[in-house]
């Protein structure tokens, strides 16, 4: 006899939590996210179908393997993994889970996912985030990026939450973590639309890298600095 899952038919799709990598392309005009653990590999954007990370031809999720999208039912359970120590940059995604789906004690395994919000923690000085830079690691054609605050970012690569959210498209949210409650950083509409909060996060870089130019200019103008007269 052959055993059959129950089947569920929910009036509105299920909503899970995980946390993922954020990513940046090599030419810096999409961006999405890479998962931690099984197709770590393999970045997908706001709205993504999964596939088989071991190039088997059935669908996924399979009952028989562990292919698919995951994700936990409890924001608190896919908070406590941005503890340990390789997890510290990843940042924390609120997902609608779509089409086809295992359900498990803690979570979901599923075929397709739309990312609702992506809440960002604080950058490695403690300080809120400002922008996601570049974390000095990739994949071929992507740039891992990690929470930065203005003052740390200086002349990397990077991205104010407001501008990831715009070039992942799908009117997907980002939250720049704090202490308490997060905070509102960045939404979908077009540049020119964007409010208050959003410039203010944009000037508040584009001031940081200012200030970090103008500090290696004073250097070099300094007697005995590399741009000094040479004896």
């Amino acid at each position: 006899m052959r055993l059959r899952l129950p089947e569920e038919r929910p009036a509105e799709p299920p909503t899970g939590y995980k946390i993922a990598h954020p990513v940046l392309s090599h030419d810096g005009r999409r961006a999405g996210f890479t998962g931690v653990s099984l197709g770590g590999a393999l970045p997908y954007g706001v709205l993504a179908d999964a596939s088989c990370v071991y190039g088997l031809r059935h669908g996924a999720p399979h009952r028989r393997c562990d292919c698919g999208f995951h994700c936990v039912h409890d924001r608190t359970t896919a908070e406590a993994l941005l503890c340990t120590a390789e997890h510290r940059e990843a940042v924390l995604l609120e997902v609608v889970v779509l089409g086809r789906y295992i359900r498990f004690e803690r979570g979901f395994r599923y075929a397709r996912q739309r990312v609702r919000t992506a809440t960002v923690g604080p950058c490695a000085c403690g300080a809120a985030a400002a922008a996601l830079a570049d974390a000095g690691r990739g994949r071929p054609g992507w740039r891992v990026l990690a929470p930065s605050c203005a003052g740390c970012v200086r002349a990397r690569s990077s991205v104010s939450l407001a501008a990831f959210a715009r070039l992942a498209g799908e009117g997907l949210r980002v939250l720049a973590g704090a202490e308490g409650a997060p905070r509102a950083a960045g939404t979908g509409p077009p540049a020119e639309h964007l409010g208050v909060p959003e410039l203010v996060a944009e000037a508040a870089l584009l001031q940081a890298r200012l200030d970090w130019f103008q500090t290696q200019l004073a250097r070099l103008g300094e007697p005995g600095g590399r741009g000094g007269r040479q004896g």
